[in-house]
């Protein structure tokens, strides 16, 4: 094997370890019961008691009323934790090309940023990224698949609660 590869394999298992950590600190577990609690102003906490998902039609980057309630949720906890910045991954499912999915990913990023936006959080707060269709939260070539994979995510990265 070469140099390189084995390189390759110690940085992927780096990066795999930085982000269970990082999982791993934003929930606790009781000593003595083994309840887990997530801790507020965390990642987990973002996730787990407001929701970080959002689901868009086919084709569209319109927000869904269900998506505007999750963002209002949103705004309300980064309210609460100011000091909390995030970035907003817009994704596509797996049809078509992969600068019209880039594209797309880019304007659902960008509407659910512009609707907190509107909701009073600072734009400085939020930045955005577009994964077109190259992370598919569900593997699969069906119409379950194609809609879980339709979203947008908000991920905490910086400011979060340890």
């Amino acid at each position: 094997m070469s140099l390189t590869k084995i390189a390759a394999k110690y940085v992927g298992l780096g990066t795999a370890l930085l982000l269970l950590a990082a999982c791993a600190s934003s929930i606790a577990t009781d000593r003595v019961t083994g309840d887990r609690e997530v801790l507020p102003g965390s990642i987990g906490d973002l996730e787990v008691n407001v929701g970080n998902r959002v689901l868009f039609d086919y084709d569209r980057y319109n927000l869904r009323p269900a998506a505007q309630a999750t963002l209002e949720r949103q705004a309300a906890w980064l309210k609460s934790y100011s000091n909390v910045t995030v970035t907003i991954e817009g994704h596509c499912d797996e049809r078509g090309t992969r600068e019209y999915n880039l594209a797309l990913g880019a304007r659902r990023a960008n509407a659910a940023k512009d609707y907190l936006v509107s909701l009073g959080i600072n734009p400085s707060r939020i930045t955005t990224i577009s994964y077109g269709k190259e992370r598919p939260a569900v593997l699969g070539s069906n119409q379950d698949a194609w809609a879980q994979n339709r979203r947008g995510m908000t991920v905490v990265t910086g400011g979060a609660a340890s």
